[in-house]
C-alpha cells in the first residue's frame, strides 16, 4: 500500500465469512485505548492489575516512546502517542459524570443548606470522571490480558490462563471471557504472534499489537478494544480512530525478536497483499469483528503521518526555549532644548 494513490483494493479482498465483518454502525461511542504491553518471548506482564506497558516503552513528557532495546535510549513515540495528537473534546462527558455522581451522592438529601457538606459532594463528584477512566483501564487490561493467555496456550507457550480467568471472574467480568472464547471458537482463529512490538524506520515510531493471527485462510492484525454494552445490550460500536492504529501496524518495517538483547528482524506482514486490519470490540454481551475498509488505507495513513510530523513539531519546541519574550517600549524622545528653539 502506498501513501498516495492506492486505488481500493476488490471485494475480494474481504474476508469470506458472514458475521460481523462490515460494521454495523459506523459511527457511535468508542474509546481510543492504548495497544497494550507485552511481545515476543521475554517480554511478560509484571502483574495482571497493573498499567501494561511494552518493556521497551517508557512514559515521557512527550508521550510513551520506545527504545531499540531494554534500557537504551527512548527513539520514537508509540502509535497511539502519535494518534493523541488529534484533539479530543471529553469536557461534555467529565461534565455529565461529575453532575450524575452528585446526584447519585446519598449525602446530597441531608447536606441542602450546609456549604461544607456539598463542597464535599462536589470535590468527591469531580473525581468521577477519573475514576470512571481508571476503571475501566484496569478492565482493559484484564481482558487483554486474558485475550493474549488464550493465544499463548494455543501456541502451546507458557501461560497464566487460569489466573488470567480468575481475575476477571473475581471483578464480576467473567462474562467477557465467556464472549471471546465463542468468538475465538466460531471466527477458528489460528494465533501467529501475540503482543508483537513492532517499528517504522522511515516515518519514526513503535508500538504492541495485539495479535497477528490466520482466520479463514488470511493473515490478519487484530486490535482488541474491551466495550461496555448499550442499552440495547449490544457492544458499544468501536473508535474509527483503530483503523489508524492497524493501518501503522501494517506499516511497520520492523518486530522485536530478543527485547533485552535488541534483536529485530523484518516484518514479514506489510507487503503489497494487505493482511485484514481487525478492529474487535469484547464486551460482556457480543464480540464484534470490523474490517477496516481497504479503500480507506491510504487516507487513514496519511493522517497517521500528519500526526507524526505534529509530534515531532512540539518535540523541536519543547527544546526551542520560551516562544514568547517580553519587549520593552521605544524610548521615549527626548523634549526639544527650549534655549535652542527661542528665536
Amino acid at each position: 500500500m502506498q501513501i498516495e494513490g492506492s486505488p481500493a483494493r476488490p471485494q475480494t479482498a474481504y474476508l469470506p465469512l458472514t458475521r460481523s465483518i462490515l460494521p454495523r454502525d459506523p459511527g457511535g461511542e468508542g474509546s481510543a485505548e492504548n495497544f497494550r504491553g507485552g511481545a515476543m518471548p521475554g517480554v511478560c506482564r509484571a502483574r495482571i492489575e497493573a498499567m501494561t506497558t511494552p518493556a521497551l516503552a517508557q512514559q515521557t513528557d512527550l508521550g510513551r516512546m520506545y527504545a531499540r532495546t531494554v534500557g537504551g535510549p527512548l527513539e520514537v513515540p508509540s502509535i497511539t502517542t502519535v494518534i493523541g495528537q488529534a484533539a479530543s473534546d471529553l469536557t461534555g462527558w467529565a461534565g455529565h459524570m461529575a453532575a450524575s455522581a452528585a446526584v447519585r451522592d446519598p449525602r446530597l438529601a441531608g447536606a441542602v443548606g450546609s456549604p461544607g457538606q456539598l463542597t464535599a459532594i462536589a470535590r468527591d463528584a469531580s473525581r468521577a470522571a477519573a475514576a470512571h477512566r481508571d476503571g475501566a483501564a484496569a478492565r482493559g487490561d484484564r481482558v487483554h490480558h486474558y485475550c493474549e493467555q488464550v493465544a499463548l496456550r494455543q501456541l502451546g507457550r507458557d501461560h497464566r490462563l487460569e489466573e488470567a480467568r480468575a481475575a476477571l471472574e473475581s471483578h464480576g467480568e467473567g462474562a467477557f471471557a465467556h464472549r471471546f472464547d465463542e468468538w475465538w471458537a466460531l471466527y477458528g482463529v489460528e494465533p501467529i504472534a501475540p503482543e508483537i512490538t513492532v517499528w517504522n524506520h522511515t516515518v519514526g515510531y513503535a508500538g504492541t499489537l495485539d495479535l497477528v493471527a490466520r482466520i479463514g485462510g488470511r493473515i490478519c492484525l487484530i486490535d482488541y478494544k474491551t466495550k461496555a454494552t448499550t442499552r440495547e445490550g449490544r457492544a458499544k460500536p468501536l473508535d474509527l480512530k483503530v483503523v489508524m492504529q492497524l493501518v501503522a501496524g501494517y506499516k511497520a518495517e520492523e518486530m522485536i525478536v530478543d527485547p533485552a538483547g535488541g534483536a529485530w528482524e523484518p516484518w514479514p506482514y506489510g507487503g503489497d497483499e494487505v493482511p485484514l486490519l481487525l478492529g474487535v470490540a469484547v464486551s460482556e454481551a457480543e464480540v464484534v469483528a470490523q474490517q477496516a475498509q481497504p479503500a480507506t488505507l491510504p487516507t487513514y495513513w496519511r493522517k497517521f503521518w500528519a500526526l507524526r510530523q505534529a509530534w515531532e513539531a512540539d518535540r523541536t519546541l519543547a527544546g526551542a526555549g520560551p516562544a514568547l519574550r517580553p519587549i520593552a517600549p521605544p524610548p521615549v524622545a527626548a523634549a526639544p532644548d527650549a534655549s535652542r528653539t527661542a528665536t
